[in-house]
């Protein structure tokens, strides 16, 4: 199994990348591909799916992401596929931090997750998620606010003028609000 890869992102799809290695392109499913760049070396850590009929790499670039991701897909009912738009649209700490208080309702709002998946999601990893400790940088939250304003059709030039006048100790959530009113006025 590989732990992870280093290579240079060449193409970036909608629901992955294409990372060069050694002359060769592997496609990697990741969370949000435009968290990263094109002509950008970057250290992508592996989850590798080996099927009778398919041969699949889950990418992550935060090794705390993809412990997570290991501690989702063990859940009965939930595959691959499926841990991989947790992570997309939920914070490692927000997704942490629903399961272990059982709130369900945030947990529903992940595509594909209803009343029955998110009460075994928090049966199954209630308080067993210890060892998943997000980093949280301000760098990796300014990061987190980017990615989320170019996800939502904003341009780098647009977000790059306004992230730096957030309050970086807001949540997520309240970052997303006060750059969205910034970027409106």
């Amino acid at each position: 199994m590989y732990d992870y890869i280093k290579g240079v992102v060449t193409t970036i799809k909608g629901n992955g990348i294409v990372l060069e290695n050694n002359n060769i392109g592997y496609f990697i499913y990741t969370a949000n591909p435009y968290a990263f760049n094109e002509n950008e070396t970057y250290k992508v850590y592996l989850y590798q799916v080996v099927k009778e009929d398919e041969l699949s790499f889950f990418g992550f670039k935060l090794e705390e992401e993809k412990d997570l991701f290991l501690k989702l897909i063990n859940v009965k009912g939930l595959g691959p596929k499926m841990a991989l738009p947790i992570l997309a649209t939920g914070s490692i700490s927000g997704i942490i931090d629903a399961i272990n208080r059982e709130n369900l309702l945030y947990l529903k709002k992940f595509p594909k997750i209803g009343d029955k998946l998110a009460k075994q999601i928090v049966l199954d990893l209630k308080g067993k998620l210890g060892d998943v400790t997000p980093t949280s940088t301000i760098e990796d939250s300014t990061v987190e606010l980017r990615e989320v304003l170019i996800g939502l059709g904003y341009k780098e030039k647009e977000v790059s003028s306004v992230v730096p006048r957030v309050d970086n100790s807001l949540s997520l959530e309240d970052r997303v609000k006060e750059a969205l009113k910034l970027l409106l006025k």
